[in-house]
Formats: structure tokens, sequence, C-alpha cells
């Protein structure tokens, strides 16, 4: 089902990920780093419709194509939008040579055993279906791991195997994506647990399928190399997860395979203020940098 052409842009493309996917409840706080105040839009509609120019004016920045960015991951409203007329996905493909994924995940459970699942999502067979629509290669889902408990560990990465074999039943590709939070004490333990599980359902996976992995940069150089080596990973991508820009990319150069899929610590100082000359230096400076250290590992 998936293009051939994404797939090997994906597997061993030189590059990372963009992740453009902020949703409802972040979207405000992105709005205003981008320099745009709750006090200049009323109401969803305006506020979905600043995102979605700022989203825009990155994907049509010159810097913005495939030689640097492999993929990037859209928010669903974006991609039920247009960019000059074309439809998100097809533009990105089409016009700069970025493979579409589409963020699929409805948010977050309440705690329980120190983790986060994701919560249900009834719709999500007619998400799949438009997404394949459009042309999206992949999807994202996220959950979230507080601490080293190892039924909470479990339980989430259950729950991301389990909906990835439904996303991988329409022929999209899953980015599993169990985020360890950078501040806790024992990140180095859980991410310990983490890599057992993922190797555990990895192993269990029908030798014709492949998900990829989108993982907090670990405690330890290189933990994740068995999973970058394995045969049903297409690729392990890295978040940000609250680093900065230059913390994450020196943690990422540092792990051997992973490349970078960020979102904060690609937009970090773009705002809406600034001329397009420089929106255009600062972005190609942000995707250089964050090129580099993918490129290194």
């Amino acid at each position: 089902m998936s293009n051939p052409t994404q797939t090997e842009q994906i597997r061993s493309g030189d590059g990372f990920i963009a992740a453009l996917d902020q949703s409802g409840g972040s979207t405000p706080k992105a709005l205003r780093l981008y320099g745009i105040t709750e006090d200049a839009y009323s109401g969803d509609e305006e506020m979905y419709g600043l995102i979605h120019q700022m989203r825009a004016r990155i994907i049509k920045s010159p810097a913005f194509t495939g030689d640097r960015i492999i993929g990037a991951i859209l928010f669903e409203m974006t991609m039920d939008r247009e960019i000059d007329g074309i439809p998100t996905a097809t533009y990105l493909w089409e016009k700069r040579h970025v493979v579409p994924f589409l963020k699929v995940d409805k948010g977050l459970a309440a705690s329980e055993n120190d983790v986060q699942l994701m919560k249900q999502m009834p719709d999500l067979d007619a998400l799949l279906e438009r997404a394949v629509k459009a042309g999206i290669f992949g999807t994202k889902m996220r959950s979230v791991i507080d601490a080293a408990n190892p039924v909470g560990i479990k339980a989430v990465v259950d729950q991301q195997f389990e909906i990835g074999a439904q996303i991988l039943s329409h022929g999209l590709v899953p980015i599993i994506e169990p985020e360890v939070t950078i501040s806790i004490a024992d990140k180095a333990e859980a991410e310990d647990i983490l890599l057992a599980e993922l190797l555990a359902h990895l192993d269990a996976l029908p030798a014709d399928k492949q998900v990829m992995l989108k993982l907090t940069l670990p405690a330890k150089a290189n933990l994740y190399k068995p999973l970058v080596d394995h045969p049903r990973v297409l690729r392990v991508v890295a978040l940000s997860g609250g680093y900065s820009r230059d913390e994450a990319n020196a943690k990422l150069a540092s792990n051997t395979g992973i490349i970078a899929s960020f979102s904060r610590g690609l937009t970090e100082g773009l705002s809406a203020q600034q001329t397009d000359a420089e929106f255009d230096a600062m972005l190609a400076e942000a995707i250089e940098s964050i090129y580099a250290a993918s490129v290194a590992g």
C-alpha cells in the first residue's frame, strides 16, 4: 500500500522528521511562542486559521525540503486544509518532497500506574480511511511514562502496539511514541523497562510489517541501538521532550542511527513579526542544526 519511494526516503534518507502537530490544547501556547497572543483571535476557527498560516509559512519556506526534512507530522486539521489551493499532504510530497504523517491520538487519559495511556479512539478507522485518501504515509500517537513502573510501562506499550496493528491494517506505518518524561528521577530505569517491552512486541510482529518508534533521548547513549537495528523497525526518531534545541541536538548526535522529530526544537525563535527573510533565515539555521545532529549519529 505504501509508496515505495516514500518508504525508502523514510528508511534511509538523510535528515529528520518535522513535527507540526500541536493540537487543540497546545495551540494557544504554540501561537504565543510564535508571537500571537490570545487577544489577537476569538474562537477556535480563528485560532486554527492562524496556526495553519504559521505551518504553511514553515512548509513553504525555502529550507523546508526533502534535502533536510524527510517527513513531517501533521495535525488532523492541517491535513484537512490546503496550501495554495493544494491539500497539505499532497503539497508536502509533490512540492517539497517531504513524506506526510498524521497525528491520530485524541490526547492522554488520566494518570494510572505512573503513566498516561491514550484516550479511546472510537473513530480511528474512519480517520485512517481519510488519511489514506489524502495521501498520508504514516501516523503518530503519543503516550507518557512518568516513572519506572513496570505495570504502567507494559500497559503503554501493549496499547501502542494494539492500535499500531489497526493502523498497519490500513496500509499506513505507525509511529509508536511512548514518551518518557525527561525530568523524572528514575528515567534510566524507566528506559530499561521500556526497551525490553518494545523488543518483546517487535519480535512478535509479522515478518512483513514494520513500525517506527519515536522516543525520548535516553539517559544512556545508544541504549536504543537494538531498536535501530531491529528488522521490524523502519526508523527510530527522537522527540525533543522539553530539552532546548542545542541540548537535544547534542544528545541526538551521541545516539547512532536515531534522527530527530522535533516540534518546539524546530520552531524555537520563529515569530509572526519577523519579515519573510528573517523567518526563513532563522528556520534554515534551525533545520541545518537539527539535520547535522541527525546525520552525526
